[in-house]
């Protein structure tokens, strides 16, 4: 299962030839959406967590493509910016996500952590201080800025355009950018993001009166708690993130009829095990074993993963970042159930 989704991602497509991934395929319409500067991100930690795992080449050197295609194409050196969207040459540079760029910088950091290629630290570390200088302000992380003049774009009432305790993910890599270049700045911006999200937390979930929507915030929820793994030696930390667990779990089970998200249920059985990892929780394997069940079921002839069904209908998105959930998720599952230990932090996807 996890060799046809690690193909996928080789020969499917999804990948385009400059490197950069798009941000799904839409198999009634039998083509891709854009590229996403954002999914590339997240293309490059998946194919060296592939790599990591079965030794081929191919992997890395995708990966590499992907991580050559952010740094020559997707960083704008003059505006220090990475923007929401691939803009070819001679389109607008558009917008600019908090969240983004974080899982941009990871990705990096990834591949700088294997190649050991300056060029990869230096965008990282490039892409790390303009989140500094750019995004936050007084009353939290600005969601979205306008591109080329960097303003804050208008908070909206939707989880992705407004601040909130899911920007602690994207805010790890602030905390991996300090633990590799001991800039205390990088350590306090992760740390003012923590505190944020510890006091967003309670007002997160539900957060919408619709369910669909509060499957969708459940998927933002989640980065929550990825971004709580890294400070469960906290005691106000872990007790955040056993209850979130349990609400996720909850909300999860109570609108999957109705629509289910794969990538929710990857994230769940991820926190689940990382959390009983670090000894945070005991684990709930019947729970775990459901989820991982449930994750199995969303995986394609392809190789692929779709993104989610409706009243049991399957909806026409094959998802990189759900591929990426779901293989790593299994991949931990069955190690997790083999006895072997489970990937470290740095390599969560």
């Amino acid at each position: 299962m996890i060799d046809r989704a690690g193909h996928w991602f080789l020969n499917s497509g999804i990948q385009e030839a400059s490197g950069g991934v798009a941000r799904y395929y839409r198999s009634d319409l039998s083509r891709n959406a854009a590229i996403s500067t954002e999914i590339t991100g997240y293309a490059v930690s998946t194919l060296l967590f592939l790599h990591q795992r079965t030794g081929d080449s191919q992997y890395l050197e995708a990966a590499l493509r992907a991580g050559r295609f952010l740094t020559g194409h997707a960083w704008n050196k003059e505006l220090r910016a990475f923007s929401f969207e691939w803009a070819a040459a001679g389109g607008e540079p558009g917008l600019s996500y908090f969240f983004d760029c974080g899982i941009i910088v990871r990705g990096l950091l990834s591949a700088w952590r294997v190649t050991r290629d300056i060029e990869f630290l230096d965008t990282a570390v490039a892409g790390g201080r303009a989140m500094l200088s750019d995004f936050p302000s007084t009353g939290g992380i600005h969601p979205i800025l306008t591109l080329p003049d960097k303003r804050p774009r208008p908070w909206e009432p939707r989880w992705s355009a407004t601040p909130g305790c899911y920007q602690l993910k994207s805010a790890l890599a602030w905390h991996a950018l300090f633990e590799i270049t001991g800039e205390t700045a990088f350590e306090r911006g992760y740390e003012s993001v923590l505190d944020a999200a510890i006091e967003n937390d309670r007002d997160f979930l539900p957060g919408e009166p619709e369910r669909h929507r509060v499957m969708d915030r459940l998927h933002a929820y989640c980065y929550f708690l990825e971004g709580l793994l890294q400070v469960l030696d906290r005691a106000e930390c872990a007790v955040a993130f056993r209850n979130g667990i349990e609400r996720v779990s909850t909300y999860l089970r109570e609108i999957a009829p109705a629509f289910a998200r794969s990538d929710v249920y990857a994230q769940l059985l991820r926190a689940r095990l990382l959390g009983e990892a670090r000894g945070a929780l005991p684990l709930d394997e019947a729970a775990a074993a459901e989820e991982a069940e449930q994750a199995a079921g969303f995986q394609i002839a392809s190789g692929g993963f779709l993104f989610g069904r409706k009243q049991s209908e399957d909806m026409p998105f094959i998802n990189p970042v759900s591929t990426a959930f779901c293989l790593q998720a299994l991949a931990m599952w069955d190690d997790r159930n083999a006895g072997r230990p489970l990937p470290g932090l740095q390599e969560l996807i």
